[in-house]
């Protein structure tokens, strides 16, 4: 037994000796594949999701060519729109995550009050020629916004309830 432990203990010193202690010094060479996967990687990262890009300038496709929003919030208006919010959108968005679809809060920093108002009121021509909203369909898994045909009264005071959610 005492043989045994001692031939078992020398096999395994040779085991750790054999396997360990030598390092090779590799030198890389040029690889132009190793240099496109690096820049792949940080053009991945730059990028920013659709849901938090901002653009302010891109109206969409719709009804809706020009609005000018008040100062002050209307918040009779407001108050209407958060009712239709909760029975109309609220099954797909919170208000302040991301769900179904994405979060309403701060949306006016990030979108014109024209472009927002569009997709309420037109979502099926706004995801098959805006190219913000087909970002936006590809993002959140290709759930297409539903048409809840909104009247432009009713959508404004959504877009009124939005603007409270600074």
């Amino acid at each position: 037994m005492n043989q045994t432990l001692k031939l078992l203990t020398i096999l395994f010193a040779a085991l750790v000796i054999s396997c360990g202690g030598k390092q090779e010094n590799k030198k890389e060479g040029f690889s132009y594949e190793k240099k496109e996967a690096t820049e792949k990687v940080t053009k991945k990262a730059e990028t920013i999701s659709a849901s938090k890009r901002v653009d302010l300038s891109n109206k969409g496709i719709g009804p809706i060519s020009s609005l000018n929003l008040p100062a002050e919030i209307d918040k009779t208006m407001a108050a209407h729109g958060a009712d239709v919010y909760k029975k109309m959108c609220a099954a797909c968005h919170r208000t302040d995550k991301k769900f179904i679809g994405p979060a309403p809060t701060g949306i006016l920093e990030r979108r014109t009050p024209e472009w927002i108002m569009n997709i309420i009121l037109n979502p099926e021509e706004m995801t098959q020629k805006d190219p913000l909203a087909k970002e936006l369909l590809i993002e959140f898994n290709g759930s297409p916004m539903a048409n809840q045909n909104l009247s432009e009264e009713d959508a404004r005071a959504v877009l009124e309830y939005f603007r409270t959610l600074n």
